[in-house]
């Protein structure tokens, strides 16, 4: 029940909603008593049981000094006078006629009280799922990137998509029997033990064993529905996959392969899924067949009073009570069914609270420093850094001057990707400080701090839409006209003007319409409209043909002009005008200095230049 009250949290700012919910349950469930209590008068004209009345009883006083001194006594003489003065007046089928259409004006108003409730409950149960998933997104977007690298991509968006969908049906749709079957149940039990106590309490020990059995069977749905979810966050991740490397699947000849992994992992879940869907819907015949015997049970001890003719209870209201526990019987079937329900939805709430429980590492401090410009230098201070047990870097200490550009290069593996992931907190150094105009980076405040920097990474990153939504990224006041300009500097101006849309032309998923050199100029267009003090540059250029190399190497030129760049690079030749060179090896720093001092130590970057040269 834990797990479900941190879900039913959500329902709080939805609160007014759920009150209105219980208001008309409530009211409804008192209009299907009073239309049940006028099938006595009913039986006792149709059987001749009508008995007289000769002195009329004590008249009801409704007013508020006197409405707690009413009794069961009073109010049945009252009722049974009123229908033999119409019995009197109108006759039998008159009277009849009289009750049936007051039981069917009570059916109208007791059914249209419960769609009332169920209208303000809407808001509850899509608000909680609307609500639930806006926090699960901003969780993911607000996660270390490091979080990422430990975690399938599939499995996450099934986290997100079918853990929260199964939460709506699960455990959701079950809100409205959570909220109006125990009201039920109360009420009727209630006017129950006032009919008869002796045959209520009776129920009320019979209705418990049956409830204890059906309990039993919903232990086991939770394990099995885990494992399902889990299988299903699998299967997502394989489609993932397949769906980025289909490139390398049909060039490899691994159809086949991959086909036989999907169906093993999919047989794997057809079978969880027949285990889980058989264990579910065992709860409806088994509460049925068990609430069967709970009424042969009450009927046979029923009939016993009745025979005994030591109790107050006669053959019509007995048949009434027996009809108003009916009527427990489906609320109660419901609560089991709903229970089952919040069972298997359970399983889905613990895979979304892994996500919401987990660690914020890139945490802002709660007086951070606002920063929105770049005024003297960034420092790298006796800086160190490691993935888990992997140390990364070492004791790095770099000053870079504003306006400077200073270029990171050395073999793969070095550390030159994490130096430049640390600047905009994508993860925090393990010891030592990075620091902007003196101030610490872990003081600032982080939205500040990467508003400061523009990225150009070697993995385009485009989004689905148009090259306007692309380029005007994360800008909400950008004009046409603005995107345009940026996309001239990067040259990306003459090809976007001879697509289909111009700039309202859709890319598709990560640009795959536009080339890799084109991708990388809107790239480049996005980092120049924002216009940050500070460029990180990460081998811009390495995946592109000559070509394109040319193109995008002039655009980052453009890029460039009166800013500060850090660079990685790996072809040397794009660098060799960089201020300074930093070169790196297993997360040291080991050589420094411009392209002609570093050729003249004759060392790790003389080499790396002789191996680029002999290319």
């Amino acid at each position: 029940m834990k797990k479900l009250w941190k879900v039913l949290r959500y329902a709080l700012p939805y609160k007014g909603h759920a009150m209105l919910n219980i208001l008309f349950n409530v009211v409804g469930v008192v209009f299907a008593l009073a239309s049940f209590t006028l099938f006595i008068p009913v039986l006792n004209i149709l059987f001749k049981q009508t008995k007289r009345m000769m002195v009329a009883p004590p008249h009801i006083d409704w007013s508020l000094s006197q409405i707690t001194h009413l009794n069961k006594d009073l109010l049945l003489n009252n009722f049974n006078y009123l229908i033999q003065q119409s019995i009197d007046k109108y006759g039998d089928a008159t009277a009849l006629l009289f009750i049936a259409i007051a039981i069917v004006v009570l059916f109208f108003l007791k059914n249209f009280f419960r769609y009332m409730a169920m209208f303000f409950l809407a808001p509850v149960r899509n608000g909680v799922v609307k609500d639930l998933r806006n926090s699960l997104y901003h969780k993911m977007l607000i996660l270390p990137l490091g979080y990422y690298s430990d975690q399938r991509k599939g499995d996450l968006m099934s986290r997100v998509t079918t853990d929260v969908q199964e939460v709506e049906w699960s455990i959701m749709s079950s809100l409205e029997m959570v909220f109006r079957e125990p009201i039920t149940i109360i009420c009727f039990l209630a006017t129950m033990m006032v009919m008869s106590p002796r045959l209520t309490f009776f129920v009320l020990i019979m209705l418990p064993m049956s409830g204890l059995i059906i309990g039993q069977i919903g232990k086991s749905l939770k394990r099995t529905s885990v494992k399902g979810q889990r299988k299903m966050g699998e299967l997502i991740s394989i489609i993932e996959e397949t769906i980025s490397g289909l490139r390398i699947i049909k060039a490899f000849n691994a159809i086949g392969y991959s086909q036989r992994k999907f169906e093993e992992t999919n047989d794997n879940y057809f079978k969880l899924m027949n285990r889980l869907y058989r264990k579910r819907d065992l709860a409806s015949p088994l509460s049925e067949f068990l609430g069967a015997i709970v009424m042969v049970v009450v009927l046979w001890y029923g009939g016993q009073l009745i025979f005994r003719k030591d109790t107050l209870l006669d053959g019509s209201v007995f048949l009434v009570y027996l009809a108003i526990f009916s009527q427990i019987l489906n609320p109660a079937k419901a609560i089991v069914t709903a229970i089952y329900n919040i069972q298997k939805g359970a399983a889905s709430v613990d895979r979304i609270q892994y996500i919401l429980d987990a660690e914020e590492t890139i945490a802002q401090k709660e007086n951070a420093v606002p920063i929105k410009s770049f005024e003297h230098q960034i420092e790298y201070r006796n800086v160190s850094f490691q993935y888990e047990k992997d140390v990364v870097l070492k004791n790095i200490n770099l000053t870079i001057q504003k306006g400077k550009t200073v270029a990171l290069v050395g073999t793969s593996g070095g550390g030159k990707s994490t130096m430049v992931d640390l600047l905009p907190r994508f993860y925090d150094v393990v010891s030592g400080d990075i620091l902007i105009d003196g101030t610490p980076i872990t003081d600032l405040v982080i939205s500040d701090l990467r508003g400061l920097m523009g990225i150009v990474s070697q993995e385009t990153i485009l989004f689905n839409g148009s090259v306007y939504e692309n380029i005007a990224f994360g800008l909400n006041n950008a004009t046409l006209e603005n995107v345009i300009a940026a996309a001239k500097v990067a040259n990306a101006h003459e090809f976007i003007d001879t697509l289909e849309m111009g700039y309202e032309t859709n890319i598709g998923d990560r640009g795959v319409k536009l080339s890799g050199g084109q991708r990388q100029r809107i790239s480049i267009a996005r980092a120049v409209l924002k216009n940050p003090p500070v460029l990180i540059l990460d081998e811009a250029t390495s995946a592109l043909d000559t070509e394109s190399e040319r193109l995008v190497q002039d655009a980052l030129t453009n890029l460039m002009k009166n800013r500060t760049s850090v660079v990685i690079a790996h072809r040397l030749s794009t660098i060799q005008h960089a201020d300074e060179i930093v070169v790196m090896q297993k997360g040291e720093i080991v050589e420094r200095g411009n392209h002609a001092t570093l050729l003249e130590l004759n060392g790790v970057y003389t080499k790396l230049h002789e191996m680029q040269s002999l290319e």
